[in-house]
């Protein structure tokens, strides 16, 4: 049985005996709040724990690294919605120590994509095409400044309106303890 067909089977149960009930919510968040963190997989129970989060709690967007790699892309689209549509009265940016987005070399992941059957040629075209694939696809060296300029971009941003806090902190995944790096309120 392909994974799929035991996501669906176990879906089909899930419905059938109404085991979403104890999950229905507004599409509101109840703390007012927005949070933008890394997809790592250590995160998914372990963050809303530590922060004493429930389903209907908070929004939540997710990104590699918990990076607004551009001030005008989804990520910071999907929080501007948060604030300006979904009642969203605060902004917080969690990075994770142990990042995977700390290790990543630009030019092994462009080797990966050849590897995998992307074509020297589509590359090439990119790069030519003026897309900076080397900065698009660069990591960062420590996760305090990332956090740190992704707080920045939000609080700069010319459509953020200015008194809505934007914290940022830093997660270990493998305590769930909350460092803080910027606290928004001050």
């Amino acid at each position: 049985m392909s994974l799929l067909n035991e996501i669906l089977s176990h879906n089909q149960t899930f419905v059938t005996d109404k085991q979403y009930e104890p999950f229905i919510t507004t599409k509101f968040p109840d703390k007012r709040l927005v949070i933008l963190t890394c997809m790592d997989t250590r995160l998914v129970e372990l963050l809303p724990k530590a922060m004493n989060l429930k389903n209907g709690d908070v929004k939540m967007v997710k990104s590699a690294g918990a990076v607004i790699n551009h001030p005008f892309g989804g990520i910071m689209r999907s929080l501007l919605v948060a604030v300006y549509e979904l009642q969203a009265d605060e902004i917080y940016i969690i990075g994770h120590y142990d990042c995977g987005m700390s290790a990543i070399d630009p030019d092994q992941m462009l080797q990966k994509m050849v590897n995998r059957g992307i074509s020297e040629e589509t590359i090439q075209m990119l790069k030519y095409s003026g897309v900076k694939l080397d900065e698009w696809l660069r990591g960062f060296n420590e996760v305090q400044e990332a956090v740190k300029n992704s707080v920045d971009m939000v609080v700069n941003h010319p459509l953020m309106v200015k008194d809505v806090p934007v914290h940022g902190l830093v997660i270990h995944p493998a305590t769930g303890q909350l460092d803080v790096v910027v606290d928004g309120n001050k």
